[in-house]
């Protein structure tokens, strides 16, 4: 029985060390990147959004040390910046919570939050969220995973910020890397009750829900085979590795200039320019 107030992918949190330095380097991949937003002070974090259509990026950035904000602060001391969680889409994350509390899993939340927004008008206004975690433990390739209820859709897709350079369009994959890739496949798999799905070099997919971008397993070696002449310089041997992006292959080649690669049919940012996120632009 797959989860029925939780659907597929929402967005991608990438964890940076500089906020502000990220966002410019994100813009000279050819992305639009929306204001700076700050989070609550029991947060002590900032973000810059990636906007796409149904789902998004998000740089992540600590502004203060909190409680609330010490797991991503050990990731990037562990680990150097990357993918650190996803999100999926809460259609109601209370009962999204109730639903992950049944099948054995104590939520984190559901928590309230906001922050303030500025419109392409220069008007103030503000997102509103709710969201719940799988418990902090339950990190199924050493990425958490958490659900997203968005209650301003308005202030968040907006549709200024929809329209990149690079010709990003959504997202299709989330490559993880794994020593065992079946082993973080399964266990995915039993955290949101979707099944996997095998490939034929030997990755294993498992379908977030919908018509959402899925998550894949494969050890490095299967990454680099995957994607050759490009250098996987800076990734974990377990952990988020990269994203594969629908985009206009055309516009991506020439928006990301001497940062992309030609590779696998498309055009690819190695983890070293990406904030260490690979990022694989290839046509629909």
């Amino acid at each position: 029985m797959a989860l029925k107030n939780v659907i597929g992918i929402d967005h991608a949190v990438v964890m940076v060390k500089d906020l502000d330095k990220s966002a410019e380097n994100y813009k000279r991949l050819g992305f639009t990147v929306s204001p700076r937003g700050t989070h609550s002070a029991h947060m002590g974090s900032g973000n810059y959004t990636i906007m796409f259509d149904p789902d998004y990026m998000e740089l992540l950035g600590v502004l203060r040390p909190t409680e609330h904000n010490e797991p991503a602060r050990a990731f990037l001391e562990k680990n150097g910046e990357g993918i650190e969680r996803i999100a999926f889409t809460a259609v109601d994350s209370a009962r999204g919570a109730e639903e992950i509390l049944a099948r054995g899993y104590v939520p984190v939340g559901p928590t309230d939050f906001e922050r303030p927004v500025t419109l392409p008008d220069g008007t103030e206004s503000e997102a509103r969220f709710r969201t719940f975690q799988w418990p902090t433990v339950e990190a199924p390739g050493g990425v958490r995973i958490f659900a997203c209820q968005h209650k301003t859709r308005e202030t968040v897709w907006i549709p200024e910020l929809m329209k990149h350079a690079n010709g990003a369009k959504r997202l299709k994959q989330v490559l993880m890397v794994a020593p065992e890739p079946a082993k973080e496949a399964a266990h995915l798999s039993k955290l949101i009750d979707r099944e996997v799905r095998n490939e034929s070099d030997g990755a294993i997919a498992v379908p977030s829900g919908g018509d959402r971008a899925d998550f894949v397993f494969l050890t490095k070696g299967q990454l680099g085979k995957r994607y050759p002449g490009v250098s996987l310089a800076g990734l974990p041997e377990r952990g988020g590795a990269g994203l594969v992006i629908v985009a206009d292959v055309a516009a991506a080649e020439k928006a990301l200039g001497t940062a992309g690669v030609k590779s696998a049919g498309g055009i690819v940012v190695p983890p070293a320019e990406g904030n260490g996120t690979m990022l694989a632009f290839v046509a629909a």
